[in-house]
């Protein structure tokens, strides 16, 4: 598929081309200064997505380093309680607890690739930061991560562990103290360095190319997904497909694999308090135009919510145009939910979920409960658990208290 083939023809999360359009939004909105680099990324992926020597690394690598694959596990115990079926995409089993190994290993090799010897990262919940620190600690590469200073409070033990992997955290002090401003700082910073730095940005958010990266590199989540489903379905696809939305990268992987699943519903789950496709209008931020949270004046306004990583006045291009499309459904989760849907998969499985991923979750017992005209008693519900609790438990553990 040649550039731009893939987003003329409709072929639903193909190829954005070299506009990185997805429909109306993504783009690339950056300074002068750094076109000269998004070009510079963009030709060095395509020649390295197409090199089978890069991608077999990659793969062995996830494998024998990331522990690809993660399994799909049923639970009974939720299902019976809810009245649907409900599987796990597990990947708060991957090395360093989330999703974000996938991606930031396959960016981390496509930097050695281009000759940088320095990552630079922005971070909200912290697995992130945590899985860049864990790809420069093993290439040999520099490391500094953004993250705001509300979210090194209430995250302190994956600083540590960023710390702990080398990497030198810096705490952002400007604007919400959150996740925004941790990719302002590391935009800047990527501006000044781009020499012989990389910025690994987390999520398909960002000026192209990085929305069509990071969802490239998160493909193999559903992928995965949906031959383990069709595995324990009988060749069939579930019903539903959840996965939580900040920026939206494990939904994006998650929803790659299903996109031409005509029988499967796609939903992805935002928080209440940073609702970008319920509350948002179409904008541009941080390089890409998308819905956003914004006043009538075009100001960004502060997103609220009670995990850090979903704490984003925006969401990913392409969610949006999946939205405008009909192809997706998007839905919010309040933060009394999430913390029930936490305890409730703690309590039935045996399994602490993210507070991230618990959004997702907190959505499926909603619309079960209420009969929903997605989830229908009997149906089949895949959710992906993007990470798993353990960096939250401290923090649910004061909220209850």
């Amino acid at each position: 598929m040649t550039a731009g083939e893939g987003a003329a023809s409709g072929v639903i999360m193909g190829d954005p081309g070299d506009r990185g359009r997805f429909g109306e939004f993504g783009g690339r909105f950056v300074p002068e200064s750094l076109v000269p680099a998004c070009m510079e990324l963009e030709a060095a992926f395509r020649a390295a997505w197409a090199d089978p020597a890069f991608r077999d690394e990659l793969t062995s690598t996830l494998a024998s380093y990331g522990g690809r694959p993660t399994p799909v596990t049923e639970c009974p115990r939720l299902s019976a309680e809810l009245g649907v079926r409900v599987l796990l995409k597990r990947e708060d089993l991957a090395h360093t607890g989330s999703h974000k190994i996938n991606n930031v290993v396959g960016q981390a090799l496509l930097a050695r690739r281009m000759g940088k010897t320095r990552l630079v990262a922005e971070t909200g919940a912290g697995q992130h930061g945590v899985a860049t620190a864990t790809a420069a600690a093993r290439y040999g590469m520099a490391c500094v991560v953004y993250m705001g200073e509300v979210d090194t409070a209430r995250q302190e033990l994956n600083v540590f562990r960023m710390e702990l992997l080398g990497a030198e955290v810096r705490p952002v002090t400007s604007g919400s103290r959150t996740l925004k401003d941790a990719v302002n700082e590391a935009l800047r910073d990527w501006v000044a360095t781009v020499e012989d730095t990389h910025y690994c940005l987390g999520s398909v958010m960002g000026p192209h190319p990085y929305p069509w990266i990071v969802r490239e590199l998160q493909r193999v989540v559903g992928d995965e997904a949906r031959q383990q489903c069709r595995a324990i379905l009988g060749g069939a696809d579930p019903d539903v497909v959840v996965a939580c939305v900040g920026g939206g990268s494990n939904a994006a992987g998650t929803f790659a694999g299903f996109a031409d699943a005509t029988s499967s519903a796609l939903v992805g789950v935002e928080a209440a308090g940073g609702a970008a496709m319920a509350k948002g209008i179409p904008g541009v931020l941080h390089g890409m135009r998308s819905n956003l949270m914004q006043d009538e004046a075009g100001q960004i306004l502060e997103a609220e919510s009670i995990s850090a990583g979903l704490d984003y006045p925006g969401i990913g291009p392409e969610h949006a145009h999946l939205a405008a499309i009909g192809r997706a459904r998007y839905e919010t989760a309040t933060d009394a939910e999430v913390l029930e849907a936490f305890q409730l998969l703690s309590r039935t499985e045996g399994i602490i979920p993210a507070l991230e991923s618990a959004h997702a979750l907190a959505w499926v017992a909603r619309a079960a409960r209420s009969g929903d005209e997605l989830v229908r008693s009997g149906s089949t519900v895949l959710v992906t658990l993007s990470g798993r609790g353990d960096k939250d438990v401290a923090q649910v553990r004061e909220l209850l208290a």
